[in-house]
């Protein structure tokens, strides 16, 4: 074999091996992607912001916002700085600017669902393709974009083929209050070990 013929078969299987480092991460998201669309969506959803528990939560989805718009999505108030988690594991498909969020970052969760962070002081050291599990920190909690110089919060979203959902059931799935038992006549039932008030007591 000549040196030229020797050298223009190294040449190829460098271009071929470049070409596999190249595309090797890009099919293992498309994979991994495709497998969270056959995954069933979240029954619930952490709070995605460290430190802060359900019962701290306000739903604000639906309020009137500038420019006419309707809030898709819900504040979650925080000190600055305070870490931002992914509340589902997935692939992060956006991480930028925008004009209303400011520094976001969007994650493809199961079922196809897109979850919007928005309003970050910083971003962590992830990017786009890259694997995130819960509870893993995405950013920080800040005032970025049209939030700039209002109290510092995450506005997170939720989308589900390209339409809103409203993510506040998800972060709070609070079973509704029971209504007092009743007795056979209908009347609320009385406690056991509850007295019967005397005629007397009740004059």
């Amino acid at each position: 074999m000549t040196g030229k013929r020797l050298l223009g078969r190294l040449t190829a299987l460098a271009v071929l091996a470049l070409f596999l480092v190249w595309i090797f991460p890009r099919v293992k998201n498309l994979l991994r992607i495709v497998g969270l669309y056959r995954e069933p969506p979240p029954m619930s959803l952490p709070v995605p912001v460290q430190g802060i528990e359900r019962y701290q939560l306000a739903d604000t989805w639906g309020g009137a916002r500038s420019e006419g718009r309707r809030h898709e999505g819900i504040d979650i108030f925080a000190r600055r700085g305070t870490p931002v988690i992914a509340s589902t594991h997935g692939v992060i498909v956006r991480k930028g600017l925008n004009r209303l969020g400011g520094r976001v970052v969007g994650v493809l969760g199961p079922g196809g669902w897109y979850h919007y962070y928005a309003h970050l002081d910083e971003w962590s050291v992830l990017g786009i393709g890259d694997w995130v599990e819960a509870g893993m920190v995405l950013g920080y909690v800040g005032d970025s974009g049209n939030a700039k110089g209002t109290p510092t919060h995450l506005h997170y979203g939720v989308y589900v083929d390209g339409a809103a959902r409203n993510p506040y059931p998800l972060l709070n799935p609070l079973p509704p209050p029971r209504p007092p038992a009743r007795g056979p006549s209908g009347s609320p039932r009385r406690r056991p070990g509850a007295r019967r008030r005397s005629a007397a007591a009740s004059r």
